[in-house]
């Protein structure tokens, strides 16, 4: 592993129940922040199909738009959605190994084991 310190080189031996919480707190801000990403996506990905599906009558009912322009944002806001599904997942991924790299780490340091 690395070199650098975490926040909490050198004081392990003073860490107190109220650290351990906040880093479960950290893994659960984590996931919260993935669904709301997985949220957004499908907003996203739902508002294009419906771009699509009802681009007769959007370009029927609003005289700007015409129907090949209203598909095209609907592609677009398919694309976009799908675009916010894998950044969400890789930062998700991303955050996942390094809160469980300074857990390791932590507890190396610490002489715990490394299973729960």
């Amino acid at each position: 592993m690395s070199n650098r310190p975490t926040p909490y080189t050198g004081l392990e031996d003073q860490l107190i129940l109220r650290d351990h919480l906040a880093a479960d707190r950290t893994t659960l801000a984590n996931e919260r922040t993935y669904l709301a990403y997985i949220r957004t996506a499908l907003t996203l990905f739902v508002a294009g199909l419906s771009f699509v599906h009802f681009k007769d009558i959007f370009s029927t009912q609003v005289a700007i738009f015409s129907a090949p322009v209203v598909e095209v944002i609907g592609i677009l806001f398919i694309l976009l959605g799908i675009a916010t599904f894998f950044v969400g997942f890789v930062r998700y991924r991303r955050m996942r190994t390094l809160i469980h790299k300074i857990k390791q780490e932590e507890r190396k340091e610490s002489g715990e084991s490394d299973t729960p």
